[in-house]
């Protein structure tokens, strides 16, 4: 059985009074929501008949929509002449309504994280929501929210959105709240939130045969460092036939698909053979005037490599 609105409200004001991290807190609840039901253009109502039937009024609502409101209502699609015994009327006690922007604005104002965005679109396309956005492709493995782009052709149009855990599953509301794989659903790209918290790992481009910039130049620089010949361009940050053929190869030695394309997975592969860079050291050189020999003498016996110069001379 699903929990109620009460059960709920009672579950979010203990973990928010036990100061749970903000990304815990989002999956958490989800989690608790799991279950409750889905209708255009709500925000959080209670899930009662007069509220379903107002949202089915609604002018802005689409055929399909409106059927999908009144079939998952006992009342509305003359099944039953009440609400007892629903699904989404646990115990004889209420439950909250969704759409998928609307159950994601929730959980981020839960988390006490700004963001801007009444609509899918609206939310991708504002910049000062993001520390980070990209495909999901590029995506690095934390928290953070996943979208469904409209078309190939309409890049920066959304029609869905969800929430990641960052454990390989998705909690978002479509027909009702539920959490699943990642590859369950066509998601298309990520956008971490400013304030999500938590460091944002350092993530690469995908990037393949045509491909140039920044990315490209540290994917040859690693190849070159693994003993990979690159001559005679080097690392021109330029992906051409010469970097394709040493990323097939570095990829048939790790076990991976030999396609020539560097993504999450490969670069995953290069930063385990290259290894930690190791800091820089910074060396100095000091000079202490008026020593006595004695001095001088006991800093060469305690710092090896250091030498002595009488004042005066060069």
């Amino acid at each position: 059985m699903i929990n109620s609105a009460e059960q709920v409200a009672a579950m979010i004001a203990r973990w928010k009074a036990e100061g749970i991290e903000k990304a815990d807190l989002m999956t958490r609840i989800g989690e608790a929501e799991i279950g409750w039901p889905y209708a255009w253009g709500a925000t959080g109502q209670r899930c009662t008949v007069s509220n379903r039937r107002s949202r089915m009024n609604n002018k802005k609502i689409g055929e399909k929509d409106k059927e999908l409101i009144r079939k998952r209502c006992q009342v509305l699609n003359g099944s039953a002449a009440a609400c007892h015994g629903c699904k989404y009327y646990p115990d004889d006690k209420v439950t909250q309504m969704f759409d998928c922007i609307g159950f994601v604005n929730q959980l981020l104002d839960y988390a006490g994280i700004d963001h801007y965005g009444a609509g899918c679109s609206i939310m991708w396309n504002h910049k000062s929501n993001w520390d980070r956005k990209g495909l999901l492709a590029d995506m690095p493995e934390t928290p953070c929210l996943v979208f469904q782009r409209q078309s190939k052709q309409e890049p920066d149009k959304m029609q869905h959105i969800g929430f990641y855990t960052g454990d390989g599953y998705v909690i978002h509301c479509s027909v009702e709240v539920k959490k699943e794989k990642l590859s369950a659903y066509p998601w298309t790209n990520y956008g971490i939130p400013k304030g999500m918290g938590g460091d944002v790992p350092v993530t690469h481009k995908t990037i393949k045969k045509g491909s140039t910039g920044p990315d490209v130049v540290e994917c040859q620089e690693d190849l070159i460092k693994l003993g990979y010949d690159l001559s005679p361009y080097g690392a021109d940050g330029k992906f051409g036939a010469k970097t394709e053929a040493a990323v097939k190869q570095f990829q048939t030695s790790v076990g991976l698909k030999a396609d020539g394309i560097v993504g999450p997975k490969t670069w995953e592969e290069l930063d385990k053979a290259v290894g930690p860079t190791p800091p820089v050291t910074t060396l100095y050189t000091v000079h202490i005037p008026h020593l006595t020999e004695y001095q001088a003498d006991a800093l060469i016996v305690t710092y090896a490599g250091s030498w002595k110069t009488a004042e005066g001379s060069e």
